[in-house]
């Protein structure tokens, strides 16, 4: 089928065959008939025209795809059996071999040197394909912004300009959903390609957009080192502009929510970054939490930081202790007076340092930061408590109510007072 091959390809053909079963064969086949028939081809190939159309993929990211599919032969014709051996080592092979075609993917230009405006030109089309224009949630002013982003989280050897492949598996590592979005596109796209879940962002008619820190470009990437059932919809639970800055209404907001939050900060020198809490905030006199959680940053540049695994040094929540030993606040990671991410109970102050717990650096300009504007969404769907009531202030029974009272009175260490 299609047209003939080198030794060396029927032997790659044989060898990725191996990798699928009879059935998936059958379905790669009837694919590339379909395919082939609208090529007007006699079903010997696939054109490139098409090629891209079918998977979504049009510009620069679609041209160099097709190149790779077809081995670089440059006769604008994909042949069955080069779509056996494409998927068989990008979907079906060794962890280095995706790796390494995902590498060769990102080269765009074609030039032998992959650097910044090949990583701009892959980016383009991620958040063309991501972002169509018919979307009208709010989100950065352009996709420019937010290319520019991502971009600067990419390390660039020899004179700031060759982005080697050891600086690739590392951009990787720092931006999860445009790993998964790379490693996906010969998927069928009426499966729903990875990498492409936006969660919906909910808040109240009352809170101006212009005031969210969270937009649809950073949801998106945060939600890239998140399981699939926590990026339908998060809830904005607490805005310092909306709530005032209140150490207790953060609290009391996220405490009624019960779930995993995502906290966003901005300080006074611009810089945007925060951390993902996998369990419920609760009063503690110690760290606490699970390796799900992690620290980021939003602006200047994206990254992720997941747990190193050095220590378990996750989530603080300090509530009314008199102890220096015992700071006031919420935080994440490193250690007491050099956490990770800390915000102080005052809510103005903050601090941030090098932490050995999720591998990541200081997050803002300086260790000692000012806090401008604090935000905190509860992640994933809501669940519903029996008798709740969306659109007033108070929800829920009178027990219930006093359930929500008491475990605020925990948070704070009073619970034993009003006995």
């Amino acid at each position: 089928m299609g047209n003939s091959q080198s030794p060396r390809s029927s032997s790659r053909f044989t060898t990725a065959s191996r990798a699928f079963t009879q059935k998936e064969l059958e379905d790669l086949e009837s694919l590339f008939l379909s395919l082939a028939a609208q090529s007007n081809s006699d079903g010997k190939f696939v054109s490139p025209s098409v090629f891209k159309s079918y998977f979504g993929l049009r510009g620069p990211l679609g041209e160099r795809l097709f190149d790779l599919v077809t081995q670089n032969r440059k006769d604008k014709k994909l042949t069955y059996e080069d779509l056996v051996i494409a998927k068989g080592t990008y979907e079906k092979g060794t962890n280095e071999d995706i790796e390494e075609f995902i590498y060769q993917l990102l080269g765009v230009s074609d030039d032998g040197v992959l650097g910044r405006s090949d990583l701009e030109s892959v980016l383009i089309a991620i958040f063309n394909y991501v972002f169509p224009s018919t979307n009208n949630e709010p989100g950065l002013d352009s996709h420019k912004d937010a290319i520019q982003i991502f971009v600067r989280a990419a390390t660039f050897s020899e004179n700031d300009e060759q982005f080697t492949y050891e600086n690739f598996k590392n951009w990787c590592s720092l931006l999860p959903s445009v790993r998964k979005f790379l490693g996906s596109l010969l998927m069928p796209p009426d499966i729903g390609r990875h990498g492409c879940q936006v969660p919906n962002l909910v808040y109240g008619e009352n809170v101006d957009s212009n005031l969210v820190l969270l937009k649809k470009e950073h949801a998106w990437h945060l939600g890239g080192a998140l399981p699939q059932h926590e990026l339908e919809e998060w809830r904005l639970l607490y805005h310092s502009a909306v709530n005032g800055l209140s150490f207790t209404t953060f609290l009391g907001n996220i405490t009624n929510d019960g779930g995993p939050t995502m906290l966003i900060v901005k300080d006074k020198e611009g810089y945007i970054y925060g951390g993902y809490a996998s369990q419920a905030w609760e009063r503690h006199g110690d760290f606490y939490g699970d390796l799900k959680s992690f620290l980021f940053q939003l602006y200047p540049k994206a990254a992720i930081f997941k747990p190193t695994g050095a220590n378990n040094h996750i989530q603080w929540c300090a509530v009314n202790f008199s102890s220096d030993s015992i700071p006031n606040g919420i935080g994440f990671g490193g250690r007491v007076n050099h956490f990770g991410l800390f915000v102080s109970a005052s809510f103005d102050q903050g601090e941030t340092f090098e932490c050995t717990t999720f591998g990541s650096p200081c997050l803002s300009k300086t260790n000692r930061v000012e806090l401008e504007v604090i935000e905190c969404w509860g992640v994933g769907q809501q669940e519903k408590q029996c008798g709740s009531k969306e659109n007033n202030g108070v929800t829920g029974s009178v027990l219930e109510r006093f359930k929500e009272d008491r475990h605020m009175l925990n948070m704070v260490g009073l619970a034993n007072s009003s006995d």
